[in-house]
């Protein structure tokens, strides 16, 4: 399988850049690196995009499945009729951007309607980088830090991991109910365009200015449907 990259630019607008990111990326998994190969793949939703990084993500489900085989359905795709007494597997994977920020964490967000209509997210966290561990009390991951030095628009790979693969159940699982899943990777903290526009122009940002960010990548959902 090959990876492509398309970039999508956003115009700056004055009135709400204080709070955007500056473009992203919409990256394909496609057989090869064809016309015909690009449009299957985009057609068959095997997609995932960035906010700027290009980062390598992964993101597999199935039922009859274990870490390394070839069962499952990847992203875009749709799962149906859970076997008795099975629960979906994910076996998720994400690689840095060669010249980007260390990996802080991939998360699986669920959102399933229930018996009443109403939509429901939580968010999952599955792996991440350093000796953290989710509070017993909050059911949350401590942040993974910052290293940024906003003055000098720098960073460090201090923190954070080069890769992140492991595999996941869902705890929560209703055989009966219609739900759908997708990945998220967040890298460790970096200056937003911002700062280096603050460190290069030297100039002082306006009050209130977001200055670091989060780059992160989001994949196309895996459905779950009961029929």
């Amino acid at each position: 399988m090959s990876k492509v990259f398309f970039k999508n630019e956003k115009k700056r607008c004055h009135h709400h850049e204080l709070g955007v990111v500056a473009s992203g990326y919409a990256a394909v998994w496609a057989k090869e690196n064809t016309r015909e190969s690009l449009w299957d793949a985009m057609a068959r939703k095997e997609t995932y995009a960035t906010t700027g990084t290009r980062m390598s993500v992964r993101f597999f489900d199935g039922f009859d499945y274990s870490a390394g085989d070839s069962k499952g359905v990847p992203m875009g795709c749709t799962l149906t009729a859970a076997p008795e007494g099975k629960a979906p597997t994910f076996l998720i994977g994400a690689l840095k951007d060669p010249i980007g920020a260390n990996l802080d964490r991939y998360q699986i967000v669920k959102v399933w309607m229930d018996k009443d209509g109403a939509v429901h997210e939580k968010v999952y966290d599955v792996v991440w980088s350093g000796d953290r561990s989710i509070d017993k009390n909050t059911g949350k991951l401590a942040a993974v830090g910052s290293t940024v030095d906003i003055k000098n628009a720098t960073w460090s790979h201090i923190i954070g991991a080069s890769e992140l693969v492991a595999t996941w159940k869902d705890p929560d699982f209703d055989p009966q109910q219609q739900a759908f899943y997708y990945g998220r990777v967040l890298e460790t903290p970096t200056p937003r365009w911002t700062a280096y526009d603050a460190k290069h122009y030297g100039i002082e940002p306006l009050p209130d200015t977001r200055m670091v960010l989060q780059e992160r990548a989001y994949t196309s959902p895996i459905w779950y449907s009961p029929k």
